[in-house]
């Protein structure tokens, strides 16, 4: 069995190359390689798992499913996934990056083709809840690609860039799904994903490489002389079992904790936006379905310029620290949906305005959140912190739909509103503290320094004088 599973084994690291030429030159050509192939990696990742949503009117129609049916499935797949994420980063910290996201893309891609061949809801559970297993295995290998590629410094603007395949992935679906149903049925707005994912996980397979050290370069801290801590510097480097990281890298780190229950409200808020604001454009301002999907379609739009500005201004203008740029951020997310509350009926461009701003505000927590998992962390547990915290953001993704539709339900769309503005206004408390926290500074809380260690007044002395 572990001959088996040899494969998936972190690749071994080989003899360092000598030439600093050559390291240029290779470090150039493989990561930007590594960030298309991730960027559209997790694009198809977003394919499978937002494929059921733009099928549903299509199961309505053809089997009769009624709405809380559709949403049970929903619900099963942010539970998995949620689950999955979790398990998966833990995982994702010990075996080959490169051969776990190509693989959790080709059996989601399977799940799919076999959510369209089945009928029964009980059948549909099964493959929608495997589908949200196996989407756990997209988000730990690139955060640990993200971690070994890249450097603390410029971390903000890769992983910013990175992050836009969400938006990417989340625009085009919509349009896939959307031709499927109108020119064949929905069977096939969940064959055509499948069959896309199954031939991006080969893909995937050709193009990744675990880490540099893997192919003869040297770290990419020593390689930018970029550094967070002296002890990374020295080349101190522990080796630790799955349970040493997840206790002291991630459970017994407070920030991790912070982090979490902050993505928890994050999620609440996007997802909440993203799903129940083309209903209250219906109900509430007398939009029809295609405009109402339309002017939502903004969210995703803004919600990719918000994390490339996001990214870009953390490195630049706040020097590596993502404190500032996260609070001010979950501050636009409260005033802009405030705002967007506030107009009235009638005002399209308003309203398409104020949706590409409330996403651009929330995809720049939404990003930001999963990078300080990993920096604030430890470089060898990057999958298992951003899994952990990401484990909290679908318990929030979850949160937004049945809770938050029988807040509206009960209390109107000002419940809903109040509730969402709530949660912006808990979040931003609670991102406040991370303020002045940088990576060096959650290491040095991480490990305390022994007073042992340093020299004795005399011996300061005798170091001066010679």
């Amino acid at each position: 069995m572990s001959t088996l599973f040899a494969w998936l084994q972190p690749a071994p690291p080989i003899s360092e190359i000598e030439d600093p030429k050559v390291v240029k030159e290779t470090y150039k050509y493989w990561r930007i390689r590594i960030l298309y192939s991730m960027f559209v990696g997790y694009a198809f990742y977003y394919f499978t798992r937002k494929s059921f949503t733009f099928a549903m009117p299509g199961l309505i129609q053809d089997l009769g499913f009624d709405k809380s049916q559709l949403g049970f499935l929903a619900s099963i797949l942010s539970i998995t996934y949620g689950i999955s994420k979790f398990a998966s980063g833990m995982i994702g910290d010990r075996v080959n990056p490169r051969y776990m996201m190509a693989l959790g893309l080709i059996i989601s891609g399977i799940c799919n083709i076999f959510f369209g061949f089945s009928s029964s809801l009980v059948f549909f559970a099964v493959f929608w809840g495997l589908n949200g297993w196996f989407q756990g295995f997209g988000w730990p290998p690139c955060a640990k690609f993200l971690t070994h590629w890249y450097s603390h410094s410029e971390r903000g603007s890769w992983w910013s860039t990175w992050n836009v395949s969400h938006n990417v992935g989340g625009f085009l679906i919509p349009w896939i799904a959307g031709f499927a149903l109108q020119h064949l049925n929905w069977r096939y707005a969940m064959f055509i994903p499948g069959v896309s994912c199954i031939l991006i996980g080969f893909f995937l397979i050709n193009r990744l490489r675990d880490t540099p050290e893997s192919l003869g370069l040297p770290a990419i801290e020593k390689y930018r002389n970029d550094y967070i801590d002296k002890k990374e510097a020295s080349g101190d480097n522990e080796k630790l079992s799955s349970k040493e990281i997840l206790i002291k890298y991630v459970l017994k780190n407070p920030y991790i904790w912070l982090l979490a229950v902050a993505y928890f409200f994050v999620y609440i808020v996007r997802t909440g936006v993203n799903d129940w604001t083309a209903l209250y454009l219906v109900e509430s301002k007398g939009y029809s379905e295609m405009y109402a999907n339309g002017c939502t379609s903004f969210f995703e739009v803004g919600g990719l310029f918000g994390s490339l500005v996001a990214g870009w201004s953390s490195d630049r203008l706040f020097s590596g620290k993502r404190g500032p740029i996260n609070v001010i951020f979950a501050l636009g997310m409260l005033i802009s949906i405030f705002l967007f509350w506030l107009i009235p009926a009638g005002y399209l461009y308003f309203d398409l305005i104020t949706i590409f701003i409330i996403g651009f505000f929330i995809f720049g927590p939404q990003m930001m959140i999963g990078l300080v998992a990993a920096e604030l962390s430890h470089k060898k547990a990057a999958a298992s912190s951003t899994g952990f915290v990401g484990f909290f953001a679908y318990v929030g993704a979850a949160c937004a739909g049945y809770p938050l539709g029988s807040i509206t339900q009960h209390l109107g769309w000002e419940g809903f509103y109040f509730a969402i503005l709530f949660c912006c206004l808990i979040l931003t408390f609670l991102l406040l503290p991370l303020w002045s926290v940088t990576a060096s500074t959650s290491r040095s809380s991480l490990h305390p320094v022994n007073p042992k260690t340093f020299p004795s007044i005399e011996e300061a002395r005798n170091n001066i004088t010679t």
